[in-house]
């Protein structure tokens, strides 16, 4: 399976995050399932026509996330998925922060209307 990576140099995010977020994104959609093997650091750089560096930052950013694991010489994997809630409230996170990005909203507005909304939710 080839991942089906496009790393935009005109946009306003550093390629690491572009490349942390599209594999963070295919792997909760389960495009990229559980046990996939990622591509080494060194190779998917040569790939992309990235630093090894970049890869292995966001390699390194993924597995803080839990959306990888590396196992030793034996490569890096896709983690075992969260459950099905997770998935649901992360893709309702990406599309409202998707939202806010078009709307204009600053990264702290964003996230003062967001607590704002699960206060309201929670204490009814």
């Amino acid at each position: 399976m080839t991942l089906k990576i496009s790393l935009d140099p005109d946009a306003g995010t550093a390629p690491y995050e572009q490349l942390r977020t599209q594999i963070s994104e295919l792997a909760r959609s389960g495009e990229l399932p559980v046990g996939h093997r990622l591509p080494t650091v060194r190779g998917f750089a040569e790939e992309l026509g990235l630093a090894a560096n970049t890869v292995a930052k966001a390699y390194r950013a993924l597995e803080a996330d839990g959306v990888i694991e590396t196992r030793g010489r034996n490569g890096t994997f896709i983690a075992a998925a969260g459950d099905a809630a997770d998935r649901k409230a992360a893709a309702a996170a990406r599309e409202y922060a998707e939202l806010a990005v078009r709307l204009g909203l600053s990264r702290a507005r964003a996230a003062s209307l967001v607590e704002d909304a699960v206060r309201v939710a929670y204490e009814g």
